[in-house]
């Protein structure tokens, strides 16, 4: 695993607005970073990153039909009672999923370590699945890499061939919060690879889904029997529409047990599963009489999103710590793997290394990587692309 410098396609801004990455920029600083890439051997690919992940995966996919029936768990992830019976009814039907991400700690060496799902509304996608792609096929052209190098990224091909399998409910919606770029490139580019695999596809904001006789509607009255939903589900069992959510019968991806596994509590119930395990963490539930774990931890609300409202010491006492809007539940304690520290040349300074590795279905499919100035990866924090060379 090597940091590696590289000059900038001449293009690449103008190509960006073109294909609709135009959140490439956050607030004039570089969310899109090509001023470098990180380069893996295809055994650490295999080895470390796409079998891990897989397993993993294959982990809390196995604690779904636990966590549904016991009370207890239920509890402690803060599930809202009035949604238990829907959730166990949502996994026990076998609703579908269609994708997730799993953020690592890897420096090359080692078991990569599981810091949290995301497996309710992930996004990078786009610049995942697309973006690096064209960034690589450009640099072998250009003749700035060889014809050699690959990359781990089966993304976009994978969610098309789920979508062809789905038997997904015609026409099918997808929704965002209106006035969020990031979020509606992210659905457009789902759409694309849906009408692709021959999906009839829709687009409606969140915030034009009416409600009519117990169904979700569109601006027709046209009912919605099948709705991808970039929008958390904690956030939706809130809402005034909660009630209609339980009585609609609408296919929801992802579906309602996602819940589960986006929620921060998964970490200490894997932990108490699978103690000991090679790419976990400990992980408990904090109380308030929990001890602080010795060779420093990461303090994580139950629900958060980007780094909000993390909570970070280091070995040595040091307190690092992000903002945000979660603060009024409860909270998990991690112990802390740091992040590898790299050195960024352009900018003539340290920058900490988190990766991405998506799942579809229940296969790996690629990765994604993000870099920050501190030891918290937050939503600013810049993506860089990545090869497979040996």
């Amino acid at each position: 695993m090597k940091r590696i410098s590289v000059a900038e396609r001449a293009n690449w801004r103008a190509y960006a607005e073109e294909v609709g990455f135009n959140f490439h920029t956050f607030d004039g600083e570089p969310y899109w970073d090509e001023t470098a890439y990180y380069q893996f051997s295809l055994q650490q690919i295999e080895e470390d990153l796409e079998a891990p992940t897989e397993e993993l995966h294959q982990m809390v996919m196995d604690m779904v039909g636990d966590i549904t029936r016991s009370e207890e768990m239920l509890t402690l992830l803060n599930i809202p009672r009035e949604f238990w019976s829907y959730i166990w009814n949502s996994w026990n039907k076998g609703e579908p999923h269609l994708y997730g991400r799993m953020d690592l700690v890897y420096n090359g060496f080692g078991p990569a370590k599981l810091l949290e799902l995301n497996y309710d509304t992930p996004t990078s996608l786009f610049e995942t699945g697309f973006f690096q792609w064209v960034w690589l096929e450009d640099q072998i052209k250009n003749g700035v890499l060889p014809d050699s190098a690959d990359q781990f990224n089966s993304l976009h091909d994978k969610i098309e061939q789920a979508f062809a399998h789905l038997n997904l409910p015609q026409p099918f919606y997808f929704s965002s919060v209106r006035d969020n770029a990031e979020d509606k490139g992210t659905v457009d580019y789902l759409m694309d690879i849906a009408a692709q695999a021959g999906v009839d596809v829709r687009y409606i904001a969140l915030e034009d889904i009416g409600e009519l006789h117990d169904q979700f509607v569109d601006m027709d009255n046209q009912a919605i029997k099948g709705l991808f939903k970039l929008y958390p589900w904690e956030f939706m069992v809130q809402e005034d529409f909660a009630k209609t959510i339980m009585a609609a019968n609408t296919q929801m991806l992802e579906p309602a047990w996602k819940m589960l596994l986006s929620n921060k509590g998964i970490l200490p119930l894997l932990w108490a599963r699978y103690p000991n395990h090679p790419n976990l963490l400990p992980a408990f539930f904090e109380t308030a009489s929990s001890e602080p774990l010795s060779a420093g931890w990461v303090r994580k609300p139950l629900l958060s999103r980007e780094g909000a409202n993390v909570d970070l010491v280091t070995a040595s006492g040091e307190k690092i710590s992000a903002a945000g809007p979660y603060d009024d539940g409860r909270y998990v304690r991690q112990a802390l793997h740091a992040l590898p520290k790299f050195r960024d040349e352009y900018r003539n300074a340290d920058t900490y290394t988190m990766l991405g590795s998506w799942v579809v279905g229940d296969s790996a499919a690629g990765i994604c990587i993000r870099e920050d100035a501190t030891l918290i990866t937050k939503d600013s924090s810049r993506f860089l692309p990545h090869i497979i060379l040996d």
